[in-house]
C-alpha cells in the first residue's frame, strides 16, 4: 500500500512539473535579459521589444552600447540567417530581409516541427529528442523549449516553443565565440 501511494505521489508531482512549462511571448516593452559570453568575455545584454508595422525591433543595451535592431516582416516569416550584431555599428540597424536577431524565423520553426530539422546560416540543425536536454529554467519557471544541435559543428541552441516568435533562449559551443543564455523576462507596461 505504501508503495502504491508513493508511486501515485511521484506521478502526480511529475504531472504538475510537466504541466507548468512556460512559453514566453513578445509584446511591446517585453524586456529580455541575457548573459552573453563574447570571445571569452562575459557581459549582460538587455533587449526590449517593440512591434511596429509587423517589424520586430529590439532595443539593445549592453555596456553603454545602445542600438535598435530591426527585423523585417519577411525575415520574421522566412528568414534563414541569424545576425550576431552586437549593436556597435549603428544607432538603428535594419537587418537584411533574410536575417533574424535572437530568434529563428516562423518558417524555420515550422520546418523544425515538421522535419525535426531546419537550415540557418547554411547549417543544418537537428532536433535533440532527448527531453532531458530541453529544460531551461528562468527564475523558477521551466521554459518549454526545443533543443537542436548543428550538424557541422557542436553548436547547440534552445528555442522557445512559440510559433509566432521562436526566441533562442540559449546558445552554446558557437564557433563564432558568441554564446548567450536568457536569464530574465519582464513585461514592462508603460
Amino acid at each position: 500500500m505504501k508503495n502504491t501511494i508513493l508511486i501515485l505521489l511521484v506521478c502526480a508531482m511529475h504531472q504538475i512539473g510537466t504541466a507548468q512549462k512556460y512559453i514566453p511571448t513578445l509584446k511591446n516593452n517585453t524586456e529580455l535579459s541575457y548573459i552573453c559570453k563574447l570571445h571569452r568575455q562575459t557581459r549582460t545584454l538587455t533587449l526590449t521589444s517593440r512591434i511596429i508595422s509587423d517589424k520586430l525591433i529590439f532595443d539593445l543595451d549592453t555596456r553603454g552600447v545602445k542600438s535598435s535592431i530591426v527585423t523585417l516582416p519577411e525575415a520574421l516569416k522566412n528568414g534563414n540567417a541569424l545576425s550576431f550584431n552586437q549593436g556597435e555599428y549603428a544607432p538603428v540597424l535594419n537587418l537584411r530581409p533574410t536575417e533574424t536577431f535572437f530568434m529563428i524565423s516562423q518558417s524555420a520553426y515550422q520546418d523544425l516541427l515538421k522535419n525535426n530539422k531546419f537550415i540557418y546560416n547554411n547549417t543544418t540543425y537537428v532536433l535533440d529528442e532527448n527531453s532531458v536536454n530541453n529544460n531551461i529554467d528562468i527564475e523558477g519557471k521551466l521554459l518549454d523549449t526545443l533543443h537542436v544541435v548543428a550538424q557541422v559543428d557542436e553548436t547547440e541552441m534552445w528555442i522557445v516553443k512559440n510559433p509566432e516568435f521562436p526566441l533562442i533562449c540559449k546558445i552554446i559551443k558557437n564557433p563564432l565565440g558568441i554564446n548567450f543564455t536568457l536569464v530574465k523576462i519582464a513585461d514592462n507596461i508603460n
